[in-house]
């Protein structure tokens, strides 16, 4: 793969990070459509209407986006009660380890340890933490330890697209926001990352580039290994160079 065209920004001290579908392989959208057949058809709850309707927003949000397009005329009024029903099916998927992190965000996380760049999680699910320490990396400690600051389910005035919560993480930080980059798997989250003025790195682990690309991501990627990491202090977002012999 040769390198993409540079994405330029203010020199970065901060980076954030959304959680479910960027730490890990969360079970969320599982738990979004099995408590849906208690409200409506759950055919429709496919892996391209989580990530356009309900990743990265607040529960009760996502309950209610699902159930206006779902669930008929009046099903949104249940919204309060779907939202209790899927936090009920995720408490349990969570305890029986329904979950994975991702490898190479793992090794991202570990990487930016050797860099002067500050961490922030800022997951809009209050679940992050509880996925985060179950993960133990190989000296014992928990993914939830490789980070500097952590504002994830706090109550913000908006959810996503709406950058308060982004915002949040980097006065947890005393980072100016051009000076933050965050990494998302959701349109919602670019959305919300560029409306602060921040910039956007979108991880595209479900086919959905095209996606991530309309929300203006600033560079958009299949696997955080390909980050130019040498780079990245600078501001400067790019996918890191091919040696030689493997072009």
């Amino acid at each position: 793969m040769a390198p993409s065209p540079d994405a330029v920004t203010e020199p970065l001290r901060a980076v954030i990070f959304d959680v479910d579908g960027v730490l890990v392989d969360s079970p969320h959208e599982q738990a979004w459509r099995e408590a849906l057949a208690d409200f409506a058809d759950p055919s429709g709850f496919t892996t391209a209407f989580y990530q356009a309707y309900v990743a990265g927003k607040r529960r009760l949000e996502g309950a209610r986006a699902t159930l206006e397009r779902l669930g008929g005329s009046g099903a949104a009024a249940q919204a309060a009660a779907y939202a209790e029903k899927k936090q009920a099916v995720i408490d349990r998927l969570i305890a029986e380890d329904r979950f994975e992190a991702f490898p190479d965000a793992i090794r991202f996380a570990e990487a930016l340890r050797g860099l002067p760049l500050r961490t922030v999680l800022a997951s809009a699910s209050k679940n992050a933490d509880a996925l985060l320490a179950r993960v133990i990396l190989s000296e014992g400690r928990t993914l939830l330890s490789l980070f500097d600051a952590d504002v994830s389910g706090r109550e913000v005035p908006r959810g996503k697209p709406d950058p308060a919560l982004f915002l949040l993480a980097a006065a947890a930080v005393d980072t100016p926001p051009w000076q933050c980059l965050v990494v998302e798997d959701a349109p919602a989250g670019i959305r919300a990352a560029k409306a602060g003025g921040m910039a956007g790195l979108g991880i595209a682990r479900l086919g959905d580039e095209a996606l991530l690309r309309a929300a203006r991501a600033d560079l958009v990627l299949t696997s955080l290994d390909e980050l130019d990491m040498r780079a990245l202090p600078s501001g400067v977002l790019r996918t890191r160079p091919v040696p030689p012999s493997h072009i």
